[in-house]
């Protein structure tokens, strides 16, 4: 299962690896990949995740989840 997460404040390389660093440490998640020229995070899991969990780790990493 994909699921696809618009992040405002990612610019670089180095924001794209917080963001994936955090996301990954999320229950169920197999892959995480941020691209900060789109600002999105793209995370595969193996079931529905709960998006406030996703919600807080993209606030640990510095940035913010916006609809």
């Amino acid at each position: 299962m994909q699921t696809t997460v618009k992040i405002k404040g990612m610019t670089c390389g180095h924001c794209e690896g917080r963001v994936n660093t955090e996301l990954g440490k999320i229950s169920g998640v197999t892959e995480v990949k941020a691209v900060a020229a789109d600002g999105v995070a793209v995370i595969t899991s193996g079931d529905v995740l709960n998006s406030e969990e996703i919600s807080q780790a993209v606030i640990t990493a510095g940035y913010k989840v916006v609809a």
